[in-house]
C-alpha cells in the first residue's frame, strides 16, 4: 500500500508541474490527451503493483 502510495505521489507531483506549465520555457509542455494516457497507466502501474503485493505474501 505505501509503494501504491509513493508511486501515485510521485506521478502527480511530476504530471501536476508539467500540467501547470512550470517547464514550458524549457520546450517541455504536458498535452490532456497525454495527460490521459498517462494517468491510465498510473492506475494500471498501480494496480499490477497491488497484485504482485498481495501474491509475495
Amino acid at each position: 500500500m505505501i509503494q501504491n502510495l509513493i508511486w501515485a505521489t510521485g506521478y502527480n507531483i511530476i504530471a501536476f508541474a508539467l500540467g501547470r506549465r512550470h517547464f514550458y520555457k524549457q520546450g517541455i509542455l504536458l498535452s490532456p490527451a497525454v495527460g490521459a494516457v498517462l494517468m491510465t497507466v498510473s492506475m494500471i502501474v498501480v494496480a499490477i503493483n497491488a497484485s504482485m503485493l498481495k501474491v509475495k505474501r
